[in-house]
């Protein structure tokens, strides 16, 4: 019996069976977003707002990288694979994750909100259209009332 042996059940169900590795649990947030940022804004810590690691991006921010030092190694740990999320997570996955927003489908009260948004900007488009018209009208009245030759009163 081994050391680690010892601590461990035999009928403890939370290990993996011999034959199974164990599946590695990776970050939600896509790498080739976090190396884009990284690249255009590291300097600036984009790439750590992106996998929610406000701290320390406003401390790249103020220090501007590390002075380039910082930036070059999250870059190099980017490209490792070995950079990690605010959950400690290895942000390995190189695909976005599908939202709700992204599929074809919306929820119900998603979609009913965005009919109901269309409605009200084809109204206010038609509204804007109509006053469009009036303004029109009004420009050619004042036109021809300034192109008219002046009329003397009568009675004099």
């Amino acid at each position: 019996m081994t050391l680690p042996d010892a601590y461990h059940d035999d009928d403890d169900v939370s290990r993996p069976s011999p034959g199974s590795a164990p599946e590695p649990q990776v970050s939600k947030r896509s790498r080739g977003v976090a190396l884009a940022l990284c690249t255009v804004g590291g300097f600036v810590g984009l790439h750590r707002f992106y996998v929610d690691k406000p701290k320390t991006a406003i401390a790249m921010l103020c220090t501007l990288g590390g002075l380039g030092v910082w930036w070059f190694y999250d870059l190099v740990l980017l490209l490792a694979g070995e950079f990690r999320d605010s959950n400690e997570l290895p942000v390995r996955n190189w695909g976005v994750e599908e939202t709700p927003w992204s599929s074809r489908e919306l929820p119900g009260r998603a979609e009913q909100r965005i009919n109901e948004m269309e409605e009200q900007c084809d109204a206010l488009r038609q509204q804007f259209n109509d006053l469009a018209e009036r303004v029109d009208f009004a420009e050619r009245m004042l036109a021809q009332q300034r192109d008219a030759p002046p009329r003397l009163p009568r009675g004099s």
